[in-house]
């Protein structure tokens, strides 16, 4: 499967909580952390969520 490459580049400070877990979960704990996943629908679909705090490279 394919990898994707997450990097946070927007601060999670104003989320909701529930966009905070979210990073938290994908391994992303401040700006410009970044962390790699399988591309699977369970990852993207949570990134869709948080999309304007990361960026993605596939």
């Amino acid at each position: 499967m394919a990898k994707i490459k997450i990097t946070q580049v927007k601060s999670k400070i104003g989320s909701n909580a529930r966009q905070k877990k979210t990073l938290e979960a994908l391994g992303l704990i401040k700006i410009n952390c970044t962390v790699e996943h399988e591309a699977t629908p369970q990852i993207k679909g949570m990134v869709a969520k948080v999309s304007h705090l990361v960026t993605v490279e596939e």
